[in-house]
C-alpha cells in the first residue's frame, strides 16, 4: 500500500508538471523551381564575368526557408513564464545544415510577463528582420533585402531583447548585441561587432505604422564602414487595411561614417524604398505586386526590382506560391535579385554591371 501510494504521488506531480509546461516541435518546407536570366557566365582568370547566361535549377527557399525548430514554456503561475526557441535552418534541396552551426536561426532563453512583456537571451534574427510584416513579400529570395544585399536580414549573436505587450495600440521592441570582444564595439577578436536597434509600432483596424533605427558594426574595428555590413539604418514603414487589400510600403535611409567608397561596390549612403499592395482574393487566393528601389551613393548607381506574384493555400499547412521579378540597374550598379555580397565575379551571382537580371519560380511550402 505504501509503495501504490508513493506511486500516486509521483504520478500526479509528473502530470502537475506536464499541465504547467510545453514543447512544440514546429518546421517549415519551402521548395521551388527557378529559371532566371542574367546570371553572369565565362569567367576570366580573376574570376570576372565577361558574359552572361539563363539557368533552371530546384531551388530552396525561394518564397521563404526552411527550418525546423522546438519551442518551450514553463508557466510559474501569476503571469510568469519561462521560455526557451531553438531554430536551425536548412536547404531541403540538398538536405544540408547552415554552416553558423546547429540552431543558427534561435537559440535563446527568457521570461514573459502578461503586464510587463518578454525578455530574452541568446542567438536571434536581428531586429533589422521586422521589415519583414511591412514588406508585401515578407522578406522572400526577391524583395526588402535584395537590393541592400542583406542589411535588411542578418542574424546575430550574444543577445539581450524585449518586446513590450500593447499598450493603447503601441508597442515596443528593442535588442542590444553585445560584441563579446575586449573593446566594446569590436575590435577583430571576435566574429561580430556591437549590434542595436529598436522601434515602436502602433496599430489599429485601419492601419499599422513601425519606426525602426538599428546599427551593426563591423567586427574588425567596430566601425560604420559599409552600409551593406556595418551602418546605421532608420526605417519607417506603413500598411493600410483596405478590405480585401493591404496596401505597404517603406523608406529606409542607411548610413556609413568614416567609410571608404568605391564605386560600384561600397558606397556610404543608401536610399531604399518600396510599395506594394496585396489583393486577397480570396480566403485562399492573394495576389501581390510590388516594386523595391535603392539609390546608392560615391557613382554607385540605382537599381529597381519589379515583381508580381501570389499564393494559394490548399490547406491551412500546404501553400502554392510563385513570383515574377525583374532588377534593373542603372550603368555603374549590378543588383540582382538575390541580396548577394558586391562583386562582378561568376560566384557573386549577380549580373554584369548595368545589365539586369530577370526570373520566374514555382514552388511549394508546407508546414508542420
Amino acid at each position: 500500500m505504501k509503495k501504490i501510494f508513493v506511486s500516486t504521488i509521483l504520478i500526479g506531480m509528473a502530470l502537475d508538471a506536464h499541465a504547467q509546461s510545453s514543447v512544440t516541435l514546429y518546421g517549415r518546407l519551402d521548395e521551388a523551381l527557378e529559371y532566371m536570366t542574367g546570371v553572369p557566365a565565362n569567367p576570366n582568370a580573376s574570376g570576372i564575368a565577361q558574359g552572361s547566361t539563363n539557368r533552371f535549377r530546384v531551388m530552396g527557399g525561394d518564397w521563404q526557408g526552411s527550418y525546423w525548430g522546438i519551442k518551450g514554456a514553463e508557466d510559474l503561475g501569476g503571469g510568469n513564464r519561462v521560455l526557451f526557441h531553438l531554430e536551425s535552418g536548412f536547404n531541403i534541396t540538398n538536405g544540408q545544415g547552415s554552416s553558423d552551426g546547429l540552431f543558427n536561426r534561435w537559440a535563446e532563453i527568457g521570461v514573459a510577463n502578461d503586464r510587463y512583456g518578454t525578455f530574452m537571451m541568446g542567438r536571434q534574427l536581428f531586429i533589422a528582420n521586422d521589415v519583414w510584416d511591412f514588406d508585401p513579400f515578407g522578406q522572400s529570395f526577391w524583395s526588402s533585402a535584395s537590393l541592400v544585399r542583406g542589411r535588411n536580414w542578418p542574424f546575430s549573436s550574444n543577445n539581450i531583447s524585449y518586446q513590450s505587450p500593447k499598450f493603447g495600440g503601441f508597442d515596443f521592441a528593442g535588442q542590444y548585441s553585445l560584441s563579446n570582444a575586449t573593446s566594446f564595439n569590436g575590435n577583430g577578436t571576435t566574429a561580430q561587432g556591437r549590434e542595436a536597434g529598436a522601434h515602436i509600432t502602433y496599430t489599429s483596424a485601419l492601419f499599422q505604422v513601425r519606426a525602426m533605427y538599428d546599427e551593426i558594426r563591423d567586427p574588425a574595428n567596430g566601425g560604420f564602414d559599409n552600409p551593406f555590413t556595418a551602418s546605421r539604418e532608420y526605417s519607417a514603414m506603413v500598411n493600410l487595411f483596405l478590405g480585401q487589400f493591404k496596401v505597404q510600403g517603406s523608406y529606409q535611409a542607411i548610413r556609413t561614417s568614416g567609410g571608404t567608397a568605391t564605386a560600384g561596390v561600397a558606397p556610404t549612403s543608401l536610399d531604399h524604398e518600396w510599395g506594394g499592395v496585396t489583393w486577397q482574393a480570396t480566403p485562399a487566393a492573394a495576389l501581390i505586386a510590388a516594386v523595391y528601389h535603392v539609390n546608392a551613393n560615391k557613382g554607385a548607381g540605382n537599381a529597381t526590382l519589379y515583381t508580381v506574384g501570389g499564393s494559394y493555400n490548399f490547406s491551412k499547412r500546404t501553400m502554392l506560391n510563385m513570383q515574377i521579378a525583374t532588377t534593373r540597374n542603372s550603368k555603374s550598379a549590378n543588383f540582382g535579385l538575390f541580396p548577394n555580397n558586391a562583386g562582378t565575379t561568376v560566384s557573386s551571382d549577380n549580373p554584369l554591371t548595368g545589365h539586369s537580371q530577370s526570373g520566374v519560380y514555382v514552388g511549394v511550402q508546407h508546414l508542420f
